[in-house]
């Protein structure tokens, strides 16, 4: 007990003392549809194969073996910023002040943030010994006004800039439970493949204009990522879970000669079971994050529940989530299902933000014994 207790105030104290360094590691991915519906809420709560991303830890928390393979994807659309597009590439008018008008709109601050990831996840045991590893891709992108819009004689033109960064990675984890499960430590180690891109577009009233075309071609670089994660569990029905992920503040370069470099995340969570078909959580970044959007941070608070039934034929998840580094930014309802026949498993999730437009969509299938 006593070689546990130390083991997790040496890591608690490691992770803290990340705080002290401004944070300018890209925003935090939602991986697999049981976060998604939970409003990104996976910290303190997965114990599956997504343990691999989401905390290390969670890996030696059960004694599973399963294999998932999920798609999620999230956008933000800040600022009507696609409409003010459209409306721009569709614009074939003379009319000065209307042609000013969506000048002035796309002008404004309006800006577009994408986080996609998708891949194959494993997990297995020996006794207390847990480990796991996935084959994945984690996909941050921006896109926001580099050169003015100006509209002189009616003529609307400006420019784009188009940022973003494939992480294809290779993640390998292991993890170990003392004290009868209430603690548990876990690490994971990736080598990363960074795709990198910088590119333009530059876009003029009346001309239709793809963004995905303008991202120029890709630069590659290959790094290696350390991420570290705990897990506390002092009762059946209360966990704590903290994770520091790309410790080793891994880089790339970027086809402008730029660097592309992920500092430490942090995130800490919090899970409740009032009883045994119900689970409540919350997890919240302790660092502010940057993202491909100059100006633009994220500190996601995550919210969620989980009801089963019938022995997890069923699971009903809610939950909502919010950026509270922007001003803009409400809180974001989701939902999802899912559903388990014997070892197989389907689940679902989405969500939307009436107020910016942006949206969230998750899809796994999994087998679990």
């Amino acid at each position: 007990m006593m070689q546990a207790r130390t083991s997790i105030q040496v890591l608690i104290c490691f992770l803290l003392s990340l705080l002290a360094t401004p944070a300018v590691a890209v925003e935090f991915a939602i991986v697999g549809p049981r976060a998604a519906g939970m409003g990104g809420a996976g910290v303190a709560v997965t114990s599956d194969a997504y343990a691999t991303y989401w905390n290390p830890a969670g890996l030696a928390m059960t004694q599973t073996v399963d294999i998932r393979f999920q798609v999620s994807a999230q956008a933000v659309n800040r600022g009507e910023f696609l409409q003010t597009l459209q409306d721009i590439e569709s614009f074939n008018s003379s009319d000065p002040a209307q042609a000013q008008a969506l000048a002035n709109s796309i002008n404004s601050g309006g800006s577009l943030s994408a986080v996609a990831t998708g891949g194959l996840y494993f997990k297995g045991h020996i006794g207390e010994h847990a480990f796991g590893f996935n084959v994945s891709n984690v996909a941050n992108a921006g896109s926001f006004v580099s050169q003015k819009f100006t509209a002189p004689g009616a003529n609307i033109s400006g420019q784009l800039a188009l940022q973003g960064l494939e992480q294809r990675q290779a993640a390998f984890s292991y993890a170990y439970a003392f004290a009868d499960k209430t603690f548990s430590i876990g690490v994971t180690g990736r080598v990363i493949q960074g795709a990198a891109y910088t590119g333009t577009a530059t876009v003029t009233g009346g001309q239709d204009v793809t963004l995905s075309d303008n991202f120029g071609k890709a630069k590659t670089s290959t790094a290696f990522g350390i991420d570290v994660g705990a897990m506390y569990r002092p009762s059946s029905w209360l966990r704590f879970g903290v994770v520091a992920k790309d410790l080793n503040q891994p880089e790339f370069d970027a086809p402008d000669g730029s660097t592309f470099k992920l500092n430490p995340q942090v995130r800490g969570g919090v899970a409740l079971n009032p009883w045994s078909t119900m689970i409540m959580t919350a997890d919240m970044d302790i660092t502010s994050n940057q993202t491909f959007v100059p100006g633009i941070k994220s500190q996601t608070l995550s919210l969620g529940m989980e009801q089963t039934v019938l022995s997890e034929f069923l699971s009903f998840r809610v939950g909502t989530y919010k950026n509270v580094q922007d001003a803009k930014s409400i809180f974001t309802p989701t939902a999802g299902i899912g559903m388990r026949i014997y070892a197989f498993r389907l689940d679902l999730a989405g969500g939307y933000d009436f107020n910016e437009g942006g949206a969230i969509a998750s899809g796994a299938l999994s087998l679990t014994f």
